[in-house]
């Protein structure tokens, strides 16, 4: 998948990776990057790189009628990045059942509900590529991490799902594993789990770069940081290993 001439969707694209993959797209040549994000007014820092070519756009992941509106005001669309995704600490036991809710409903449901209103889109634009933003925390349920490795896990099985559907109708569909990279989200959470303060931290603009690159590549799974790339290998020879390092952050 040439990402060159390319109209991309960045659903959470007012910070973190989402930001930085805005900026790795317009780096790589596409024609079009439309920034999604709850409320556009964030997004100035991002469409100032390049106004002509970022285009703000309201997309709340978790609203039916956002989402349907969204696809019609880009319905110009080729490459679809799912990044929008929300945590809440807490151990599942004992966490506010109405936070468990939350994350679901927005890392699993809010992504489905986006794929399933752009596949049409991209596929009416000749094909093109999805995206989807998971996190080695699917290989593994961290304790005090709550639902966010949960809702992980079940995005990582929506993603390998949808891929046998999307292949007829010209859609590569890529899962991508971060492991810790340097964002608010994870400065925030670092606060309640010790244990991650000695973990490598990669960049935004390195990690949105490694990610484009996997698309290019027609990767299906893409692991865009070192300490990402050790867990996939490590994974792969013994996924139980990895889930004892994971449970054993907190």
């Amino acid at each position: 998948m040439r990402v060159h001439n390319a109209v991309v969707l960045v659903t959470g694209a007012n910070r973190g990776i989402g930001s930085a993959l805005v900026t790795a797209f317009l780096e790589r040549g596409a024609t079009r990057v439309h920034a999604g994000a709850r409320d556009p007014g964030t997004l100035a820092a991002v469409t100032a790189q390049d106004p002509e070519r970022v285009r703000p756009l309201a997309l709340d992941i978790t609203d039916p009628t956002s989402v349907s509106s969204a696809a019609l005001t880009a319905a110009d669309v080729t490459i679809l990045v799912n990044n929008a995704g929300v945590y809440a600490m807490g151990h599942l036991l004992e966490m506010d059942l109405r936070d468990v809710e939350t994350v679901m409903n927005t890392n699993w449901l809010g992504t489905l509900r986006v794929l399933r209103a752009f596949a049409p889109v991209v596929e009416g634009n000749g094909g093109g590529a999805v995206a989807n933003i998971i996190s080695v925390g699917a290989f593994g349920g961290t304790p005090s991490m709550g639902a966010y490795p949960a809702s992980k896990a079940a995005l990582n099985a929506l993603t390998q799902a949808v891929r046998p559907d999307l292949a007829p109708r010209g859609i590569t569909v890529h899962a991508v594993f971060p492991g810790p990279v340097d964002t608010d989200m994870l400065r925030l959470a670092s606060a309640g789990l010790p244990a991650m303060a000695d973990f490598p931290r990669a960049t935004t603009a390195d990690v949105a770069r490694a990610i484009v690159d996997g698309i290019e590549a027609g990767a299906e799974e893409i692991f865009p940081d070192p300490f990402a790339e050790q867990i996939g290998e490590e994974w792969s020879h013994d996924p139980k290993a990895v889930e004892r390092r994971l449970t054993t952050i907190a």
